[in-house]
C-alpha cells in the first residue's frame, strides 16, 4: 500500500454552504486573520514550552473526588495509613464538597450518591465525627439519594471489604470464569478490556472475601435509610419472567449456592489460573494491571488476599505503580489522583497540532516526538488477539507501558501524527505505519465500525449481568473512533472504494441522530461525535453538500452559544434535551469549528464568531483556561478532563481556518 500526505485544500469547497454575511466577513477579514495568526504563534510557543526532554507531551487527567476517597479508604484497608497523604486527601475532599453536602462526578453536576458516600466514608475513617456539620450535610444527601442500598455494585463491594455491606447480596464473580474456553458463548474475552481487568482480581477477592473489621465509631449504620439495615437487599427481578436479567439472577443464585458448598472441584485450578493471569498482566511491560486505577487497586487487594507479603517484588511493583498516579500539587496546595497517564494520546494530538499549524515537518522537536512514538509501538501479543487473531502485533497504548492493551483510537492518532512528521529514516517510519495501519484495520467490527480495544465485544445481553452496572461491560463500535479512521485513510490517500471504508461509511450513516448529530463515546458528547464525523467525511472525499452531512453542520451551528463558543455538559448523556448545551469551553469550541470548517465555508458567521471566541479567550502565555470536563470515560459514571485538550485542539482549529481561508483567497 502506498500513501502520501493529503492537504485539506485538495478538496473542493461546498458551493451549497451560503455565507450569512459576506460583506461583514470581508470587512472583518484583515483583523480576524491577524488575530488568528497571533493566536497560532502564541499557541505554538506555549505547546513547545510544555514538551518534555524525551519529546513527549503529557497533561494531567483530572477527575472527580472519587479516586482521592478511594485512596484514603484503600490505605485503611491495607492497614498502612500515610497520615500526611491522608491529610492531603481530606483537604481535597473538603475543598470540593458541594453546598448540599455532597460530591459530584463532573464540574457543575449535582451530588452523586457513590461519590458522596465514598467521600463520607473516607472522612469518617480519617477521624471526622458524624455529628460535625459537614458530615451531617453529607449524611442527609446520602439518605436523600437512597443510601447504601442504592449504590452501585463496586461501591457496595468496597463496603463489603470493611464488613459494611453483606457479601450475600453482592453479585458473585466466581473465579471459574477464567476457565471458560474462549470459544464458549460467554467467556472472559467477551467483556471489554477494562471490565476484564477488574473481573479477574475481583474473582479472587470474591473467593477470599478479605474483610477488615472496623471499630464501632467507624462503621456506617447511619447510611442505611431508617429501619432498612437488615432488609433483604437482593437484586430486583424483572416483572417479565423470561428476561436476560432474570436469567442472570437465577445463575447468580445458583452460583452462590454452589459457592457455599465445602467442595468446589474447579476452584483451586481457577484461582491458580486467575493468579497467573494477574501476575502476567502486571509484570514487566505494564505499569500496573491495565495501567488504570480501578484494576490496579483491585490487583493489590487480590495479591494481599492470595497471601503475598509486602516485600514480594510483584506486590511492591503493583503498589509503586499505583501510587505513581498521585499528583501532589504543592504549588496549589492540592492533592489529586489520576486514573492513568496519557502520554501517547497527548503526544499524538499535540505533535499533529504543531505540524498542522505550519511548524516544518522536519523540525527537530517534532522528530523527537516522532522518535518517541515509534519507540512505543507494542510488538507483543495482547488480550486483543483472542477476538482478533491478526498475525502481526502492533499498535499503541494510551499510557507509557501497557503492552497487553494497545488500542485502536490511539493507533489512529499516532499514525495521524507520524504522517505529519518527516523522520530522518522515512523508510523505517513508513514500515511501522504500514504494519500498524493493517493491525488497526483488522479490528473493524461486523457492523462496519471500530471500537476502542477489541473486535466485536458487542453482546448486548451481557449488560444484564448483575455486576455490569458500571455501564461499560462492552466495547461497542462508535462513530467517533470510526470517523478518526476515515480521516486517517483520507490523509494516507487510500481509495474510498476499499470495502472496509464503504462499510465504515454505512456505519456512520446508520448512527446519525434524527437531528443530524452523532453521539460521542469518548468525548462530551454530541459536539465531539459530530465534529469527528464531519472531519472524517471531509478527508475521505465524501460529498459535503449532501443533506445528511449538512444537517450535522447545521446542528453544530444551532448549538453555538451567544459568546461565540460551544459547550456541552456531561449531563447530556442522561438528558437528551441538554445536547449541545453548556458553558463554552476552548476544546469544545475547537471541535465545533473543525466540524463546520470541514463543510467547506469559512465565511459563515458561526466560524467567525467561534474564531473570535478562541482569540479573545486565549491567555497572554498562549494557553486557554478550561474549567469544565470534556472527556468521557464511562458515560453517566465516570468523566475526565484532559488538561492538554484546552491547548492542542484550539491550535488545530485555528490552523484549519487559516489553511482554508488562504485557499479561498487563492481561488478568487
Amino acid at each position: 500500500m502506498s500513501y502520501g500526505f493529503v492537504k485539506p485544500t485538495d478538496f473542493a469547497e461546498s458551493p451549497k454552504t451560503i455565507p450569512v454575511s459576506q460583506q461583514q466577513f470581508r470587512a472583518a477579514l484583515p483583523s480576524l486573520d491577524a488575530n488568528v495568526e497571533k493566536a497560532i504563534t502564541r499557541s505554538q510557543d506555549y505547546l513547545f514550552s510544555l514538551q518534555k526532554p524525551d519529546g513527549t507531551w503529557v497533561g494531567e487527567l483530572i477527575v472527580d473526588c472519587t479516586l482521592v476517597s478511594d485512596v484514603c479508604i484503600f490505605m485503611h484497608w491495607m492497614g498502612e495509613v500515610d497520615f500526611d497523604r491522608q491529610a492531603k486527601c481530606v483537604k481535597h475532599l473538603l475543598d470540593h464538597q458541594l453546598a448540599d453536602g455532597g460530591w459530584n462526578i463532573y464540574v457543575g453536576g449535582p451530588s452523586e450518591l457513590n461519590a458522596t458516600l465514598k467521600a463520607y466514608f473516607a472522612l469518617k475513617l480519617a477521624g471526622f465525627h458524624p455529628d460535625e456539620p459537614l458530615m451531617r450535610k453529607a449524611h442527609a444527601t446520602i439518605l436523600r439519594l437512597g443510601g447504601i442500598p442504592k449504590c452501585n455494585t463496586y461501591t457496595k463491594l468496597m463496603l463489603g471489604l470493611f464488613g459494611q455491606y453483606p457479601w450475600k447480596y453482592l453479585p458473585i464473580i466466581p473465579s471459574e470464569i477464567v476457565l471458560l474456553p474462549n470459544w464458549f458463548y460467554f467467556n472472559l474475552y467477551e467483556m471489554s478490556s477494562w471490565s476484564r481487568a477488574m473481573v479477574v482480581p475481583l474473582s479472587i477477592i470474591n473467593h477470599f472475601k478479605p474483610m477488615r473489621h472496623l471499630p464501632p465509631d467507624k462503621q456506617l449504620h447511619e447510611l442505611f435509610p431508617y429501619g432498612t439495615e437488615h432488609s433483604d437487599f437482593s437484586q430486583v427481578w424483572d416483572k417479565s419472567f423470561f428476561s436476560m436479567r432474570n436469567f442472570f439472577l437465577t445463575c447468580d443464585a445458583g452460583l452462590k449456592l454452589i459457592d457455599g458448598l465445602p467442595w468446589k472441584p474447579w476452584r483451586h485450578r481457577a484461582l491458580k489460573k486467575a493468579e497467573a493471569w494477574l501476575i502476567e498482566h502486571i509484570s514487566e511491560g505494564s505499569d500496573g494491571l491495565g495501567a488504570i486505577f480501578p484494576s490496579m487497586e483491585y490487583a493489590i487487594i487480590a495479591l494481599k488476599a492470595l497471601g503475598y507479603h509486602d516485600d514480594h517484588p510483584i506486590l511492591r511493583k503493583a503498589i509503586k505503580d499505583f501510587f505513581e498516579l498521585e499528583v501532589d500539587d504543592v504549588a496549589n496546595n492540592d492533592y489529586r489522583f489520576q486514573p492513568c497517564f496519557s502520554p501517547i494520546w497527548d503526544t499524538g494530538i499535540t505533535a499533529m497540532a504543531l505540524s498542522e499549524s505550519g511548524v516544518p515537518q522536519d523540525d527537530p522537536r517534532l522528530q523527537k516526538a516522532g522518535e518517541w512514538l515509534l519507540s512505543k509501538e507494542v510488538r507483543t501479543r495482547g488480550d486483543w488477539y483472542v477476538k482478533n487473531p491478526h498475525p502481526v502485533n502492533s499498535g499503541w497504548a494510551f499510557e507509557y507501558n501497557n503492552k497487553f492493551y494497545p488500542d485502536v483510537d490511539d493507533t489512529w492518532k499516532v499514525l495521524l501524527a507520524l504522517n505529519g512528521i518527516t523522520m530522518p529514516d522515512e523508510k523505517a517510519k513508513k514500515e511501522v505505519m504500514e504494519r500498524a495501519l493493517r493491525w488497526a484495520i483488522s479490528f473493524q467490527c461486523q457492523n462496519g465500525g471500530w471500537a476502542a480495544f477489541d473486535k466485536d465485544v458487542t453482546k448486548a445481553w451481557l449488560e444484564d449481568v448483575p455486576f455490569a452496572d458500571h455501564n461499560a461491560i462492552l466495547d461497542p463500535p462508535c462513530s467517533d473512533i470510526t470517523s478518526r479512521a476515515l480521516e486517517l485513510f483520507g490523509r494516507l490517500g487510500i481509495s474510498r472504494k476499499e470495502p472496509y471504508i464503504r462499510r465504515a461509511l454505512k456505519f456512520i450513516r446508520d448512527t446519525q441522530e434524527e437531528d443530524g448529530s452523532w453521539q460521542g463515546r469518548w468525548g462530551v458528547n454530541y459536539i465531539y461525535g459530530t465534529w469527528l464525523v464531519l472531519r472524517g467525511l471531509y478527508y475521505i472525499h465524501e460529498d459535503m453538500n449532501q443533506d445528511w452531512v449538512l444537517r450535522g453542520r447545521d446542528w453544530l451551528e444551532f448549538s453555538q452559544n451567544e459568546d461565540g463558543g460551544w459547550g456541552e455538559t456531561c449531563a447530556s448523556y442522561e438528558d437528551p434535551k441538554l445536547k449541545g448545551r453548556g458553558a463554552s469551553t476552548a476544546s469544545q469550541t475547537a471541535w465545533a469549528l473543525m466540524g463546520i470548517i470541514a463543510c467547506g465555508d469559512v465565511t459563515r458567521s458561526s466560524v467567525v464568531r467561534g474564531l473570535d471566541y478562541l482569540c479573545r479567550t486565549q491567555q497572554a502565555d498562549g494557553s486557554w483556561k478550561e474549567e469544565f470536563i470534556t472527556g468521557t470515560g464511562f458515560p453517566r459514571v465516570f468523566y475526565l478532563k484532559y488538561d492538554m485538550y484546552r491547548n492542542n485542539w484550539p491550535l488545530i482549529a485555528l490552523s484549519d481556518y487559516r489553511r482554508m481561508a488562504a485557499a479561498k483567497k487563492g481561488t478568487r
